[in-house]
């Protein structure tokens, strides 16, 4: 059974930076595209970055797109998303996601989460 934990939320300022780690067990990132998605209180969740098989592509959305940056430690199948220059609109639940669609924006095709990390940016 794949499983995923994120770590690295936290209470941060408005400009600083954060590191979200995932890391999977049960299996390994090279089979699988990885997702990082965001909920913020009372919105849709959002994809806001993906990684693809092997760690070939990356993608990210307009909103994070120049601050977020993912990458992977396969010798500690750990998957990270570096985050610069936070604001406010990046508060959220981050969570991780394993799906066999590249890029897919539709939670139904992920298939394994993990619980989520708490970011949250104030002014």
């Amino acid at each position: 059974q794949v499983q995923l934990h994120e770590s690295g939320g936290g209470l941060v300022q408005t400009g600083a930076s954060l590191r979200l780690s995932c890391t999977i067990s049960g299996d390994t990132f090279d089979n699988y595209h990885m997702g990082w998605f965001r909920q913020a209180p009372g919105k849709e969740r959002e994809l806001a970055a993906a990684l693809s098989l092997a760690s070939i592509r990356t993608w990210y959305s307009d909103s994070v797109k120049g601050r977020f940056t993912v990458s992977t430690d396969d010798a500690k199948n750990t998957m990270y998303l570096q985050m610069i220059n936070l604001t406010p609109d990046d508060t959220a639940v981050y969570y991780c996601a394993t799906t066999h669609k590249w890029r897919t924006n539709r939670a139904q095709d992920y298939s394994f989460w993990g619980q989520g990390t708490q970011v949250t940016v104030s002014d």
